[in-house]
C-alpha cells in the first residue's frame, strides 16, 4: 500500500488542499486546523450549519494564513494574533482562543452573510483527546472535532461508491452521486487493498513512510459529508449508504482516526508515495 494524497485544512471547515509532503506534528499535521471559526457569542460554526464555508480555502504561511474565496473578493493575510487578548470559544477541551481581528471578521461575514468571527488556537499542546475514543495521557490535537489525523482509503471509497450504484439501480435510479474522498475531508489517503475495503477499522497501528500512528477508533460520519465540495449543495448521499451498509450502533462509519506516536517514528515527516504498513487487529 501507499499513501497517495496528502490534505490540509489550515481552518476549521474550510476546503482543504493537497500536498506533497508534511511534517507530523503530536496534534496533528502542521499547519491543519489552528484555526476556527465562531459566531460573536463564541460557539464554534462549522459547514454543517454554514455550508459556505466550503467554498473558502486557507494557504498557510510562515506567520499566519492567507484566506481565498470564490465570489472574486480579494485575498485576505491574517497573521498568527499571538499579542492578542484571548476570548471564549466553545470547542471542547478548549476553552479559549485568540482573535484575528476585525479584518478578517468582516471578510468571513460578507463572504457567508451572517455575523462570524476567525480565531486562532495558539497552543495545541493543551487540548486533549477524547479518552472515550481511545485518547491516551498525552494525546494533544487540534482544532479537529477527535483525533489528530484523519485516514481514508481509496479501496473503501471504491466499495462504497459500488453500493451506492447498486442501491440506486434498485431504485430504479440510473447513477448515484459521486462519492469524492474530499467529502470524508481526510487528512492522509491511501491506496489500500481493493480486495480488502475497510480493512482498515480493524488495525491497532500503521506506518506510513518512517512514522507510526496508533488507530484510535473508527470515525463515525456526518451530515457534512452529505454537502458537495463542488457545488456546495446537500444531499442524501453518502450518508444514505451507509447507513444501509456501514451502521453499527446507531452510527454510519467511515475511515480512522489516527494519533501520531513520534516516540516510535524514525522521522516526522510523510509524503505522497510514502509505503504503508498496517498491524492489527485492534482489541
Amino acid at each position: 500500500m501507499r499513501l497517495t494524497r496528502i490534505r490540509i485544512h489550515p481552518v476549521k471547515s474550510f476546503a482543504g488542499a493537497d500536498h506533497a509532503a508534511a511534517r507530523v506534528r503530536p496534534w496533528g499535521l502542521e499547519g491543519d486546523r489552528r484555526w476556527g471559526v465562531v459566531d460573536p457569542d463564541g460557539k464554534p460554526v462549522t459547514a454543517r450549519e454554514a455550508h459556505g464555508l466550503l467554498g473558502l480555502t486557507a494557504e498557510p504561511t510562515a506567520d499566519g494564513v492567507r484566506l481565498s474565496a470564490r465570489d472574486g473578493a480579494d485575498d485576505l493575510f491574517v497573521p498568527e494574533p499571538a499579542g492578542a487578548v484571548a476570548v471564549p470559544v466553545g470547542h471542547s477541551r478548549q476553552g479559549s482562543a485568540l482573535p484575528a481581528g476585525p479584518l478578517a471578521d468582516a471578510w468571513l461575514t460578507d463572504r457567508i452573510g451572517r455575523p462570524l468571527r476567525l480565531v486562532w488556537q495558539p497552543d495545541p499542546g493543551t487540548r486533549t483527546v477524547r479518552t472515550d475514543l481511545g485518547g491516551l495521557p498525552g494525546d494533544r490535537l487540534s482544532l479537529a472535532d477527535a483525533a489528530p489525523l484523519l485516514l481514508a482509503s481509496e479501496a473503501s471509497l471504491a466499495r462504497l461508491g459500488e453500493l451506492a450504484l447498486t442501491d440506486a439501480l434498485e431504485r430504479g435510479e440510473t447513477d448515484a452521486p459521486a462519492l469524492v474522498i474530499e467529502r470524508f475531508r481526510p487528512n492522509l489517503v491511501i491506496d489500500g487493498d481493493p480486495s480488502e475495503p475497510f480493512a482498515e477499522e480493524a488495525w491497532s497501528s500503521v506506518r506510513i513512510g518512517g512514522v507510526r500512528f496508533r488507530v484510535m477508533v473508527p470515525c463515525d460520519r456526518c451530515v457534512m459529508t452529505t454537502i458537495d465540495p463542488t457545488t456546495l449543495e446537500g444531499g442524501k448521499e453518502p450518508i444514505r449508504t451507509l447507513a444501509r451498509h456501514r451502521r453499527r450502533d446507531g452510527k454510519t462509519w467511515f475511515g480512522i482516526w489516527l494519533v501520531p506516536d513520534l516516540a516510535g517514528s524514525d522521522t516526522d515527516a510523510v509524503a505522497v508515495g510514502d509505503p504503508v504498513s498496517a498491524h492489527g487487529p485492534r482489541g
